[in-house]
């Protein structure tokens, strides 16, 4: 049996900065390692986790987003990190994290959608479909993920390891998480707003195309906010940790300068 909240940790155990960096959906903790192997985050030390029910990982009793950001909020502060990343999924768990006062440093969202509006048309049918009729629908998505793993811009070994660990996801499981997260985003709540509102540092990474949007409204809060750094990458880019691994780490040191 795999432990819940599974670590991966790399850089020096007595570094004087730590980052927490929180994977997406589907995605294992070594999802960042190209992230890890940047020059722009040399001497940092970088632990990455594998979110509950997240690439065969033991699911928690409550999977939601709260639920998920007071543990990973535990797990920050154990680990001494100064900054919180997450991409996706573990984007939405950043956020949650900041709004709710588990971290109080800055944070950078990677392909974070703030509102159901922002998220796949497709992904959301599916999981609505899965809690209608059984996960059926979930199990077939998930078994076309590693397929679209190969066609990512990323080198060969990771890949490999990509797809071998979006193979270990198992429907039950995933469909529970991903409903938690459309609930959370679904909520009548203005994110983008209250992001603003929080003053801390926030780096808000997109490309022009892929994982994760922004409505027009929303940028152009979150533009007008003095706190927030909206970065967007050119091109397609779904996978951000994978395939963007330089601009990611560019973020992260960039965040890592507005540390106390």
């Amino acid at each position: 049996m795999r432990d819940a909240w599974e670590l991966l940790i790399s850089g020096p155990e007595d570094a004087d900065r730590s980052v927490l960096l929180l994977p997406g959906g589907a995605n294992a903790a070594r999802s960042f390692d190209l992230v890890m192997a940047e020059q722009a985050l040399a001497g940092v030390r970088l632990v990455a986790t594998t979110l509950p029910g997240m690439a065969g990982a033991p699911l928690s009793d409550d999977a939601s987003v709260p639920a998920l950001a007071r543990r990973a909020g535990e797990l920050a502060k154990a680990q001494r990190c100064d900054v919180v990343v997450g991409f996706s999924h573990g984007a939405t768990v950043a956020l949650e994290m900041l709004l709710s006062g588990q971290f109080q440093g800055p944070v950078v969202l990677l392909g974070i959608s703030l509102t159901t509006e922002d998220e796949s048309g497709f992904f959301r049918g599916v999981v609505r479909a899965s809690q209608r009729v059984g996960s059926w629908p979930m199990a077939i998505m998930l078994r076309l993920l590693p397929v679209m793993a190969r066609s990512a811009k990323t080198p060969q070994p990771h890949k490999r390891e990509l797809a071998a660990d979006l193979k270990q996801n198992r429907a039950r499981d995933s469909l529970r998480v991903c409903a938690e997260y459309l609930d959370y985003i679904a909520a009548d709540r203005d994110y983008a707003a209250e992001l603003a509102a929080t003053g801390k540092p926030v780096w808000v990474v997109h490309a022009e195309k892929g994982d994760g949007d922004l409505t027009d409204a929303e940028r152009a809060v979150l533009q007008s906010a003095a706190n927030v750094t909206l970065v967007t990458i050119p091109g397609a880019v779904f996978l951000l940790p994978d395939e963007a691994p330089r601009q990611t780490a560019e973020a992260i040191a960039a965040a890592l300068t507005r540390t106390s």
